[in-house]
């Protein structure tokens, strides 16, 4: 495993960390122990960086990450977000009451006196313009709650003016083969303000690791059978906001650029790790073999630019049309 700075916190994060949506719910059944050994096996690759939030499972993946913290001794760095459970997506529930009871909530999850990195979980583009939220997380931040802060994001210009705000260290945006538009503004402008990276939904909710069909079958409660069209959240967090059909069609004309002993899984997250912008990547597993296959990735050595130029061409042929306007 290799490592990365996380902008100007200080930490060296594994390239390859550990994304906990899936250990937590929507994603379909999955039991506590399987899910611990998933966990584990990350920790035993290399990765000491772990991404949830408070509304994964209602504090069940910040559980499950608590066990696992009482069972290791490595330095394990846990971010968590916060702010989904409201009801409704306005700035005003981003006050001083609603920010400092979640982090109560999430570090009784965690068994922890201080959140390592504290993200607003995709909060509404407006609250970018109400300084005051980031003020009360720097008065949180002082009274020892949280380490650091930073951003989950939707959209780009909201990565954009979250950067502007000094002590945001970290935002947390869905980049990947299908949805390359932050490289274009964005990376170099975190890269010129120190800001760590962190690139969500790498395998497009599955699709890049090639094993999906077109009749593939999901559970019920998986986000991927019911939230295609953004039914329950934006529709960007499933398959990246691609149609179902043409990005299985794209990812067999990406296959033609994977090479030899490398999976489709590693060939899609190593080509994040191109960007030097990126800190990390944060696949989910949902068991040992899946995390493993995950974390291969950072041996795989990096692209020609025949290969990058093949993924850009897929891109702009198939991908580019449906999504690169939209976020």
């Amino acid at each position: 495993m290799k490592y990365r700075s996380l902008g100007r916190t200080g930490w060296n994060v594994s390239e390859v960390s550990f994304g906990a949506w899936a250990i937590g719910g929507f994603w379909g059944n999955v039991s506590d122990q399987e899910s611990l050994a998933a966990l584990n096996s990350a920790v035993d690759c290399g990765v000491n960086f772990i991404d949830t939030a408070d509304v994964y499972g209602d504090g069940r993946s910040e559980r499950l990450i608590a066990q696992l913290k009482k069972q290791r001794k490595d330095q394990i760095i846990v971010a968590t977000k916060a702010g989904r459970t409201l009801p409704e997506q306005r700035v005003e529930g981003y006050n001083r009451q609603n920010l400092t009871t979640w982090i109560e909530n999430s570090l009784r999850n965690l068994s922890t006196d201080s959140l390592d990195l504290l993200q607003l979980h995709c909060p509404p583009t407006e609250l970018y313009d109400h300084a005051e939220v980031f003020g009360i997380l720097d008065d949180l931040v002082k009274a020892g709650k949280i380490r650091y802060y930073g951003v989950s994001v939707e959209k780009i210009e909201e990565a954009l003016k979250a950067i502007e705000f000094p002590n945001v260290q970290a935002v947390q945006i869905i980049f990947n083969c299908f949805r390359q538009r932050p490289a274009e503004l964005f990376f170099p402008r975190a890269k010129e303000k120190k800001v760590g990276v962190l690139a969500r939904v790498p395998l497009v909710s599955g699709m890049l690791t090639g094993k999906l069909k077109s009749d593939s079958k999901f559970a019920a409660d998986d986000h991927r059978n019911f939230n295609r069209h953004g039914e329950m959240f934006d529709v960007g967090e499933t398959f990246s906001g691609v149609d179902y059909n043409t990005g299985l069609k794209a990812v067999e004309e990406l296959r033609a650029l994977v090479p030899t002993r490398v999976s489709m899984t590693q060939f899609a997250l190593r080509w994040i790790l191109m960007f030097d912008a990126v800190a990390c990547a944060i696949p989910g597993g949902k068991n040992p073999s899946q995390v493993s296959d995950n974390c291969r990735a950072s041996d795989v050595p990096p692209f020609t630019q025949e290969q990058m130029a093949g993924v850009r061409r897929i891109y702009d042929a198939k991908i580019r049309p449906l999504v690169h306007h939209r976020w």
